[in-house]
């Protein structure tokens, strides 16, 4: 085994006990959602933001607290609300006397920290939604024409109720994009309601230790963008994204009909970096087609539009991603994995 490879092998077992560290923290809070959680973790991972849907009442607000709880990063929260403005979030200049002169002096919002829970984000028109962008994408802020770069990791964690329900904003897509994944939160089963119920009903609060300081994640994201994938895993994860855009050659029927936008390019970079943060966080250096299938619903299911159509069939994006699932064909060759 030559050096390189020996470091990547030690790289991903650091990864992955790094994982298991996380959730035996985590369940001194969270109960179940293992799913969600492991989308949180991937996006961590890799560098991405994480979009977490669901009703009220589900532990969305808890279950990001607890992440930033036990990770050695700083920690604001906004929260959304109809009346908030841009300059609320990325901040705003202020004149202050010094010496006699007048200067204006730019005060940072609650942005600029490594891990932001942006709660609610769908209870604040676009306009205010759309002040996340820049920091997203770029990693900076600009403000009167000066620009502010933001510490990394960076990492936005936001919860939304669904868009169905009164007093919620549509995310516009050019915002649902910038999020890698969005994970929808569920009803807990019975037994872990129970639970749930009785640990919160209690007076014993769980004590959490921190995990990983800012340094190591972004070791452990560089480690992630070094894991190999094979040109037949990354092309499936390329025409699986393909295949959700009405009017390409190998679209199916059924997107033709239901689709009014397909998935965008970020979607393909997102099924491959992703993969290959599953793939490590599972012990192991290399990506199968498993992976990317695993990741294709919370990658998927935000950037496809449905229409009209969709919507007299009862067909949502969801249906559209299981339908992608099966019907686009997966190479044999592809390595498998969990």
């Amino acid at each position: 085994m030559d050096a390189a490879t020996k470091d990547a092998a030690e790289g991903a077992e650091r990864l992955s006990e790094s994982r298991d560290k996380i959730l035996t923290e985590l369940r001194k809070v969270i109960v179940g959602q293992d799913a969600v959680i492991d989308l949180v973790l991937t996006a961590l991972f890799t560098g991405g933001h994480c979009l977490i849907t669901g009703v009220p009442g589900l532990a969305k607000t808890r279950l990001i607290k607890t992440v930033a709880d036990i990770l050695d990063l700083s920690f604001k929260r906004i929260q959304f609300t109809p009346d908030l403005m841009p300059a609320d979030i990325t901040g705003t200049e202020i004149l202050e006397e010094t010496g006699g002169h007048r200067v204006l002096k730019f005060v940072e919002g609650p942005v600029f920290a490594q891990i932001i829970l942006a709660d609610e984000i769908n209870r604040t028109p676009p306009k205010t939604q759309a002040a996340l962008l820049e920091a997203m994408q770029e990693y900076h802020v600009t403000a009167s024409g000066r620009t502010y770069p933001l510490q990394r990791p960076f990492f936005v964690l936001a919860t939304q109720n669904p868009i169905e329900l009164e007093g919620t904003y549509p995310l516009p897509e050019a915002q649902l994009d910038r999020f890698m994944f969005n994970a929808v939160i569920r009803y807990l089963s019975e037994d872990d309601e129970v639970r749930v119920v009785m640990a919160t009903t209690g007076d014993e609060e769980p004590t959490l230790a921190s995990v990983l300081s800012g340094d190591e994640i972004l070791a452990a994201q560089r480690l992630v963008r070094r894991v190999p994938m094979v040109e037949e895993v990354a092309r499936y994860a390329v025409r699986l994204v393909d295949a959700s855009r009405p009017g390409q050659p190998n679209s199916p029927d059924f997107v033709g009909r239901w689709v009014k936008w397909g998935a965008s390019l970020r979607a393909s970079q997102s099924l491959v970096l992703g993969g290959k943060a599953r793939a490590l966080i599972h012990g192991r250096f290399h990506v199968s087609v498993a992976d990317v299938r695993a990741l294709a619903p919370a990658i998927l299911r935000h950037r496809i539009v449905t229409n009209f159509y969709a919507e007299s069939d009862g067909v949502d994006a969801d249906t559209v991603v299981d339908r992608l699932l099966e019907t686009v064909p997966a190479p044999a060759s592809g390595m498998s994995g969990p």
